[in-house]
C-alpha cells in the first residue's frame, strides 16, 4: 500500500485530481469508478477547474459509480445521481452514455446488479477506483460484518452509516435504510485504486485498514491485498498511523 499524508483537505483534494487527471491523460479511454461523499467533492472541483483550464478531457471517458441509496429517485437531492452531476457531470464533457450509476429496482432486482457488474467488464474493467472511506470502515455501502459479497447487491445500512449520513437529509426518519452498492469483489477488480480520508473522525478507521491484520468487520482492511491502493490521507485522518 502507497500512503500519501496530505497537509490539509485542499491538500489532499489537489493530490486526487491530479492522479485521476494523469490517468485521463495516459488513456483518454479511461474507465473511473467514482465515490460521493463529502470527502471527493474537492477533488472533483479541482477536475472540474482543470477541465475549464484545457488541461484534462473527460470525452472518451466510461465512468461506472460505486453505489446509490435505494428508493431514492435520481432528482432526489440527496440521491448520488444528483450529486454526481452537480459536482461533475454538469460542468464536464463525460458523455451521458458513459455515465453508469447503479439504481435500485424491486421488480428484478438480481439480474439488475448483475447486469452492472457485466457492462463493467464489457467496458473493460475500472482501470482506476476512487473510495472513501466511512468512520466504521466501510467501503462503498460494504458494511462491517460476517461476511461480506463479491459483486454488485443490496444491502442494509448500519446504524452507524444511517446516523452518519442523518445530517444531509431534514430528519433521520428521511434517511434510506438500504443501498446497491458495489461488492468487495467489484471493487478489488479495479487496476489501480485510490482511498480519500479526511478528518479526525476517520483516523481509527485508516489506522484499521492499515495494520495488517484483515477482517470483514472493517471491510476497508481487505483493501490491504489489491496491488496498486494509495491511501491518501489529510493529516488528520492519518494521525493515528
Amino acid at each position: 500500500m502507497n500512503i500519501i499524508i496530505a497537509e490539509n483537505y485542499q491538500d489532499l483534494s489537489e493530490k486526487a485530481a491530479g492522479i485521476v487527471a494523469e490517468e485521463v491523460k495516459r488513456n483518454q479511454q479511461a474507465v473511473l469508478g467514482l465515490a460521493t461523499g463529502s470527502t471527493p467533492e474537492g477533488m472533483y472541483a479541482q477536475l472540474v477547474k482543470m477541465f475549464q483550464e484545457k488541461k484534462v478531457d473527460f470525452n472518451s471517458v466510461v465512468t461506472f459509480n460505486l453505489d446509490e441509496y435505494a428508493c431514492l429517485s435520481p432528482e432526489h437531492a440527496q440521491s448520488y445521481h444528483y450529486y454526481m452531476h452537480q459536482h461533475f457531470f454538469e460542468h464536464v464533457n463525460v458523455r451521458d452514455e458513459n455515465i453508469h450509476i447503479p439504481c435500485y429496482n424491486d421488480k428484478n432486482i438480481a439480474d439488475s446488479y448483475l447486469e452492472y457488474d457485466r457492462m463493467i467488464s464489457e467496458a473493460g474493467g475500472i482501470d482506476l477506483q476512487v473510495l472513501g472511506i466511512g468512520g466504521n470502515g466501510h467501503i462503498g455501502f460494504n458494511e462491517p460484518n460476517n461476511y461480506l459479497h463479491t459483486h454488485t447487491h443490496l444491502i442494509d445500512l448500519s446504524e452507524d452509516t444511517i446516523e452518519a449520513n442523518s445530517r444531509f437529509f431534514d430528519s433521520p426518519g428521511e434517511v434510506p435504510r438500504q443501498a446497491v452498492t458495489m461488492g468487495m469483489g467489484s471493487i478489488m477488480d479495479a487496476l489501480k485504486i485510490i482511498l480519500l480520508a479526511s478528518g479526525k473522525n476517520k483516523a481509527r478507521a485508516v489506522q484499521g485498514m492499515c495494520t495488517g491484520k484483515i477482517t470483514t468487520n472493517l471491510p476497508a482492511s481487505l483493501l490491504q491485498l489489491h496491488r496498486d491502493i494509495t491511501l491518501l490521507a489529510d493529516k488528520e485522518a492519518a494521525s493515528l498511523l
